[in-house]
Parts: structure tokens; C-alpha cells; sequence
């Protein structure tokens, strides 16, 4: 018996263009790169598990390295019982086999999950033990001119909250112009790109403009900004490229008051499970987030998405075409978490 895992590397089309206060972000503002894996496991030769990792360069990541690292976590893996504890010894031994490689992870852990569903016959969710009542998403939009971004928050205003990504020279223009035609919560991500005067000194205009949190203003490093920062601030700042795997939660105790979890920055559903629990325990507020990608990453991440106090899901409404299906929001933007084996998912027909 043994597992066999095929990769296909997806460059695929965004609805709008898309930029982050990073240089180094995969996205070339139009398009963007993602890794889809389908897993067979010869004991159940009719089922196949898929799976999706995002590489982003910001953590060390490329599709090479994600095909370079598939071969050693299957041989960590082994055998696989198809059961929740199966899920959890292969979590473990990936864990120990190799450090980082977040993505690599995320996209063999998935579709294990989507495997051991199918194969068991429960949908994921269920098999993890976790509730299918889930928070609704927010809807991000990139940096781009004030009228710009503000005509896509006029589009995206049935959505409970926009994301809305900052770190340029008009940042205030834009929150402003965002305010001028949506009404509900905005939540601010500066993807590492403010400093902390220029933080501090827009802090009375976000309060004043009812922003609900701050996102990652400064270099993943630099805690001591982050502590600086939230303690002269009212809105909860949250870590996100300050926090990648489960060691760094304890490090950010005190610093911030709250810490996004990302499955292709973790591992997958197993490692966010475990961070998300943790981080609740340590008094964090949990925000999980997600990198522009296909259903099966969103499917992924909704299975933990209970677990989270404020939830970001949207990458795949973010794509042109889907190339999956199968996975939808109700009306009040909660996506549904399939009551099919596995994650619910199919192949969208050519």
C-alpha cells in the first residue's frame, strides 16, 4: 500500500486587480499562482482526495519547492487509518518530518482530509469534530486609487465587512472615499507596510472612521512595534506574517490582541485547528484568514472557520473562474460546509 500524490500548478485570472503593500507577493496583480494536489491511496483505488497550497514567496515558498518537499511528507505520512486519529498521527509526523514549508503541508493535508472523508464516508467538518454554523466572510479589496477601490467596496456592500488593504501614500484618501459608500465594518490590513509614525498619527482617523481592527502595520520581526502600537491603540491590531506557525502565539501574548491563522501558512486543517485552539486558550482573538485561491483552499479553511471570531474566506471570489465547484455562501455570506464525504468538491467541466 502506498500513497500517490499528482501535483498541477494553476496560474489563474483575477476578477480585479489585486496589490498588497508587499513587493514580494506572488500576485502579479492580475493573475495569480496556486498548487492543486490529488492523493490516491491504493487500498481505495475509485477515491481521490485533493488538495491546494498557495507559495508565497514571502515565506520562502515555490511551486518547485512545494514538488520537491511532496516526496518527503508522504514518506512521513505512511500508512494512513481512515479515521480522525489517522488525520491527527499524519498532521504530527508532517509536523516532525520538516519545519515551514506551510504550503507543501496545507495542499498534502487537505486533500488527506478530503481522502479520509470520502473514504469513511463523513464530511469533513464532522469527522473533525467541529460545528458547521460558521461566521460570515468579509470581502477584501486591493490597493489601488481612492475612486478605484472605493467603486469596488460600492460592489462589495452586501458583504458584512470589507477588508481593505493599506500601506500606500493614500491610504487615508482611500478609507475615506470606502466610508463615503459602505456603511458596515472596515477592517485595515497593511501587509507590513506602515511604520509607526505613520501608524500612530492615523490611529484618531481610524477610530473616527469606524475601522474594526488593524492588520499586520509593521515588519513581521519587529514585536516590539506591534507591542508599541497596540498600547496606544483602541482597535485590536491583529499578527499575520508575525505569525506563521504555533510557537510564535506565545511570543505574541501581550503584544497583540489578536492573530490570524492561514492554513497555507500553517500546515493545513490540522496544524489551524490546533493553532486556533490555542490561540483562544492564550486569550487571542482568532482571525482566519486565506491567500487568493481555488474552492478547495476556502473548503479547507471553513472546516476550522467556527473556531474563529472574525473570518476572511474570499480568495476564491476573488478568481475569474473557479475551476471548482460545489462550494457555496447562504445569504448572510457564511459559506455552507458540504454534507458530503469529504470536502464536497468536483472538477469544474472543461
Amino acid at each position: 500500500m502506498s500513497l500517490r500524490l499528482t501535483h498541477e500548478v494553476l496560474r489563474l485570472g483575477l476578477r480585479d486587480p489585486f496589490r498588497i503593500a508587499r513587493a514580494d507577493h506572488d500576485s502579479s496583480g492580475d493573475r495569480i499562482t496556486t498548487v492543486v494536489v490529488e492523493l490516491r491511496d491504493d487500498r481505495f483505488p475509485d477515491l481521490v482526495g485533493v488538495g491546494e497550497g498557495y507559495p508565497d514567496r514571502f515565506y520562502g515558498e515555490t511551486p518547485d519547492t512545494m514538488a520537491a518537499v511532496f516526496p518527503l511528507l508522504l514518506e512521513a505520512v505512511g500508512v494512513v487509518e481512515p479515521s480522525e486519529a489517522g488525520l491527527v498521527a499524519a498532521d504530527l509526523a508532517m509536523e516532525a518530518a520538516i519545519r515551514g514549508h506551510g504550503a507543501a503541508r496545507c495542499a498534502v493535508d487537505i486533500a488527506l482530509h478530503d481522502l479520509v472523508g470520502k473514504v469513511s464516508g463523513h464530511p469533513v467538518f464532522e469527522l473533525r469534530g467541529l460545528s458547521a454554523d460558521l461566521p460570515p466572510t468579509d470581502f477584501t479589496i486591493g490597493i489601488d486609487t481612492p475612486e478605484i477601490v472605493a467603486e469596488r467596496a460600492a460592489r462589495a456592500a452586501d458583504f458584512p465587512a470589507l477588508k481593505i488593504k493599506v500601506g500606500g501614500p493614500r491610504d487615508l484618501a482611500t478609507l475615506e472615499a470606502v466610508r463615503a459608500v459602505y456603511a458596515g465594518p472596515i477592517r485595515v490590513d497593511a501587509n507590513t507596510g506602515w511604520d509607526p509614525d505613520e501608524a500612530v498619527g492615523l490611529l484618531p482617523e481610524l477610530e473616527r472612521l469606524g475601522v474594526e481592527l488593524i492588520e499586520q502595520p509593521f515588519r513581521a520581526g519587529r514585536l516590539d512595534q506591534l507591542r508599541w502600537l497596540q498600547e496606544r491603540s483602541s482597535l485590536p491590531l491583529v499578527a499575520d506574517e508575525s505569525c506563521v506557525l504555533p510557537e510564535d502565539l506565545d511570543r505574541l501574548v501581550g503584544v497583540v490582541a489578536g492573530v490570524n491563522v492561514k492554513l497555507a501558512k500553517c500546515g493545513g486543517i490540522g496544524p489551524a485547528k490546533r493553532m486556533l485552539e490555542r490561540a483562544r486558550e492564550l486569550g487571542f482573538r482568532t482571525f482566519l484568514g486565506c491567500m487568493e485561491e481555488t474552492s478547495v483552499g476556502i473548503a479547507g479553511s471553513a472546516v476550522v472557520a467556527s473556531l474563529a471570531d472574525w473570518v476572511d474566506l474570499d480568495g476564491c471570489l476573488l478568481l475569474a473562474d473557479d475551476p471548482f465547484v460545489g462550494l457555496e455562501l447562504d445569504a448572510g455570506h457564511r459559506w455552507i460546509l458540504s454534507a458530503r464525504p469529504g470536502l464536497g468538491l468536483t472538477r469544474r467541466s472543461a
